[in-house]
Formats: C-alpha cells, sequence, structure tokens
C-alpha cells in the first residue's frame, strides 16, 4: 500500500512538473501599428517618389496561434502621375500565413494586391492599369530567407506582364544593442520586357528604440535608364542612393 501511494505521488509530481515546464500559450491575436518617413520611397531598389520623401503607414492582424496574418499599408507616390497617369497613393493589401518549423527552418506564404487609386495608365499609350496582384513564398533560415513573388496580372502598369516575378534573398544580422544589418539581394523579370528586366541590392544597418526604428541603407540597381527614367524630371529612378527611414510602431 504504501509503495502505491509513493507511486502515485511520483507520478503527480512528475506529472506537476512537466506541465510547468510545457511552452506557454500562444499570444492572443492582434493589430499593430506603424507610421513613418523615407527619403526616398525605393522598392525593388526604384524610387517611387521621384527621389523625393514619402509619408507612409500601415496596420496590420495576427494570430500567433495559426500564424494567420492580414494587413494594410500606404505610402505616397509620384510615379504614375509623372507617367502620364494620376493619383498620389499606394496601398497594399495582403494576408498569409507564416509558421516557425523546426531547426530554425520557416515559412511564409500569401497574396499582396497594389493598388493605385486614379492611376489612369490604361488610358495613357504604352501602360496599362498599375494596380497589381501577386502572390509569394518565403522559406527562412535563421537571419536568411529566399522569397519569390509572382504575378498574377500585368505588372506596374507594364504591358503584357503577366507572370512575371521578383526573386528576393538576403537575411538581417542581429548585431547586439537593438542594430541589425541588412542585406538584400534581388531579381526582378519582367516578361517580354528584356528592358525593364534588373538587379538591385541593398546594404543598411538599422537601430531599434523605444519603439522607433530608424534605417540608413545604400542602394543601387542595373535598370535600364531608359526604362526607368522620370518623365518629370529626366532623372534616373534606379540610381545608387543613401536611403534614410524613420518607422513608429504601436
Amino acid at each position: 500500500m504504501k509503495q502505491a501511494i509513493a507511486t502515485t505521488a511520483l507520478f503527480l509530481l512528475a506529472h506537476a512538473a512537466g506541465a510547468h515546464e510545457a511552452s506557454p500559450a500562444p499570444a492572443p491575436a492582434a493589430v499593430a501599428w506603424n507610421i513613418g518617413a523615407v527619403s526616398d520611397y525605393r522598392y525593388r531598389g526604384i524610387s517611387q517618389s521621384r527621389l523625393h520623401p514619402a509619408l507612409q503607414g500601415g496596420a496590420d492582424w495576427s494570430d500567433p496561434a495559426s500564424g494567420l496574418y492580414a494587413g494594410t499599408w500606404l505610402s505616397t507616390i509620384t510615379w504614375a502621375r509623372d507617367a502620364g497617369g494620376g493619383g498620389h497613393l499606394e496601398w497594399d493589401i495582403y494576408a498569409g500565413k507564416k509558421r516557425e518549423l523546426t531547426g530554425g527552418v520557416s515559412y511564409d506564404v500569401g497574396v499582396l494586391d497594389y493598388l493605385y487609386p486614379g492611376n489612369g495608365l490604361a488610358d495613357v499609350p504604352g501602360f496599362v492599369n498599375a494596380s497589381t496582384g501577386e502572390i509569394y513564398g518565403q522559406l527562412g533560415y535563421g537571419a536568411w530567407y529566399a522569397k519569390y513573388s509572382h504575378a498574377l496580372s500585368n505588372l506596374f502598369g507594364f504591358p503584357d506582364s503577366h507572370g512575371s516575378g521578383y526573386l528576393d534573398l538576403g537575411g538581417s544580422i542581429d548585431a547586439g544593442q537593438g542594430v541589425s544589418v541588412l542585406l538584400h539581394a534581388g531579381r526582378q523579370r519582367v516578361v517580354h520586357n528584356d528592358a525593364a528586366s534588373y538587379t538591385d541590392w541593398k546594404l543598411g544597418i538599422a537601430k531599434a528604440w523605444a519603439g522607433t526604428t530608424l534605417t540608413l541603407a545604400a542602394v543601387g540597381t542595373n535598370a535600364g535608364a531608359a526604362a526607368y527614367t522620370s518623365a518629370a524630371n529626366g532623372k534616373f529612378l534606379g540610381r545608387k542612393a543613401l536611403v534614410l527611414s524613420a518607422v513608429r510602431s504601436f
């Protein structure tokens, strides 16, 4: 009898210890907001703001238990207007799922719509509607990632460009004290338009402090000037430059 009681006690103690050491429950779903400014809005290495500053902001909903997320993000732009259309805004809407797997491996898959209200490029010779839909998939390993985005529509106003793709390779290396080193190389392929295809790169450093992240990055491309020169001021939108940004999250 004493042996049975002792065995039962040991079982209960072991069960309690196991429950205590179990992984904590995932955080509840939540919404996070961000607002910021950048000295030049570069997307895939190409200036969207005619080499001028832009205001940006968005909101993200995420559910750590399922890995599901959705969000929206906006930025001021000039490129659609400079190309002969209209509009001053880029509005992105996206949703997907991301998870951490074993051994430092992660994945992220989703869909993203780039909307350009009032862009009017469908009425401009040599262009089509700028609004673009993409699906994407990313694999990560520790600080490094490889991501591919595939266009389900025409790409950013280029005619007959369905199926264009962007390969993005990079990483964010933790240097301590809230500092990260950012590395990126990308390849934009525009189908049926070799002159608009190009490679871009970025080397930057980011500092997170009290909810604000400051980033200074050197960016550049080998894009063709004929495809990416601003009609408004004649400047090459893919030239090498230093870009400074500040983003506040809350």
